[in-house]
């Protein structure tokens, strides 16, 4: 499997009307078509809207497009001067800093009652993206049109944007538990076993809303740090940045060059191309061995064997008796044997390498849900703790098993574009 470059790829999208039962999820903005020339063809389509096409993405036509998106999301979204997110981050200053990475910097500010009409005082998170011509426009535009129309207790909350010269704003609801990729893996105190549980219950909600719409939005990057965590640790998809509308008519999948995130991408999307809600679904099964064993979904500094979440759980997760030699050691046997063993099996369903037999978003849900019910810990039951003798027989036992999955992993094609 061929290594990431280090250049930021560039991330298509395209728009469609998407409806879900009585409710309207994505408004039809194919009023205008741009034109042919408009396109080269290594470029996929911008969302249609009226007004918009690839000349707009100049310099004079910030204005322009905010005119377009105030007529299209009316108050649901605010508009927001430069100057006012200068002010109220204290001018991007660093010591409100939140976050940094490839997408720019993301930074907390505070709206009071005097602020906008309309606006609630609170806390937010305004986002500056690096933009880097077009494809750093399209992020952003991809972010407004989904995050500023689909609505879900499981979905961070969009309050505005702005589009000023050639600065791309988005000022988010404030999260403050951070991402669940900071609790997993940087934090010295352990997530415990029920938040755990109530994590994934909350983030596979979300998806099963995406998943759900009459014609199905892909999210495409899920991963640990796209799940971000309110004060009572409610998780909550972020960055729709990659997000794609579900194949339409008879079509059972999309076909668009493979963007994503390395060690959650699902293999057939990695050497197809061919996208479908099912690719959601195998990562977040990879999210859901994270959870379990406190690993990230790729980690180079452990032994190759180790390496890959999935290629070293695979051989534990079908055995209740090995599954426990891979649970999350910081969670000292504070976690139910039988709910583990449910989440291992429904994790191994969803990296399956066929997607149809992957399980649907919404029976995840379900399966998570009666998971809460469990109080038989790992500790009072006989599975905590273990022996460094037990741990050795096991783990040379499964050598030959993880290096055979090894090698069928090396016979897939090589990833294109695909972020660390």
């Amino acid at each position: 499997m061929k290594e990431p470059s280090n250049s930021k790829p560039w991330r298509p999208f395209t728009s469609n009307c998407c409806t879900t039962e009585n409710q309207t999820i994505l408004r039809n903005f194919s009023k205008c078509k741009p034109s042919r020339s408009d396109y080269s063809k290594n470029i996929a389509p911008l969302p249609s809207f009226r007004r918009l096409s690839f000349s707009d993405l100049s310099r004079s036509s910030s204005t322009r497009i905010n005119e377009d998106l105030a007529l299209s999301f009316g108050s649901d979204l605010f508009d927001f001067q430069l100057s006012e997110l200068r002010a109220i981050t204290q001018n991007f200053s660093s010591n409100f800093l939140l976050g940094e990475g490839g997408f720019g910097t993301v930074h907390k500010g505070y709206f009071d009652d005097n602020f906008r009409q309309g606006l609630k005082a609170q806390p937010v998170a305004v986002k500056l993206l690096d933009i880097e011509g077009l494809q750093g426009h399209r992020e952003w535009l991809a972010e407004v049109i989904f995050l500023g129309q689909l609505r879900h207790p499981n979905l961070v909350k969009l309050i505005g944007y702005c589009c000023e010269d050639e600065e791309r704003l988005l000022v988010y609801e404030f999260m403050p538990r951070g991402s669940l990729e900071n609790h997993l893996f940087r934090r010295l105190t352990s997530l415990p076993w029920a938040t755990r549980i109530k994590i994934a219950i909350g983030a596979a909600k979300g998806l099963s809303f995406l998943h759900g719409a009459e014609k199905p939005v892909i999210y495409r990057d899920f991963k640990t740090s796209n799940v971000l965590l309110d004060s009572d640790f409610t998780a909550k998809l972020s960055d729709f940045g990659l997000a794609k509308m579900g194949p339409e008519g008879s079509k059972s999948h999309v076909t668009t060059r493979v963007m994503g995130t390395y060690g959650y991408a699902a293999p057939e999307y990695i050497s197809t191309g061919h996208l479908t809600t099912k690719s959601d679904v195998y990562s977040f099964g990879v999210v859901l061995l994270e959870l379990l064993t406190g690993r990230r979904a790729t980690d180079k500094t452990r032994p190759k064997t180790e390496q890959n979440i999935v290629d070293w759980t695979k051989p534990y997760l079908s055995s209740s008796r090995r599954l426990r030699y891979i649970m999350d050691p910081r969670l000292a046997g504070q976690y139910s044997v039988k709910g583990a063993k449910e989440i291992a099996h429904l994790a191994l369903q969803c990296i399956s390498l066929h997607p149809k037999d992957r399980p649907r978003m919404a029976m995840i849900v379900e399966t998570l849900e009666s998971l809460e019910q469990f109080k038989d810990m790992a500790v009072t039951s006989g599975h905590w703790p273990i022996s460094s003798k037990s741990t050795k027989n096991v783990s040379s036992n499964n050598k030959v098993k993880a290096r055979a999955i090894s090698v069928n992993q090396k016979k897939q094609a090589p990833v294109k574009s695909i972020k660390t």
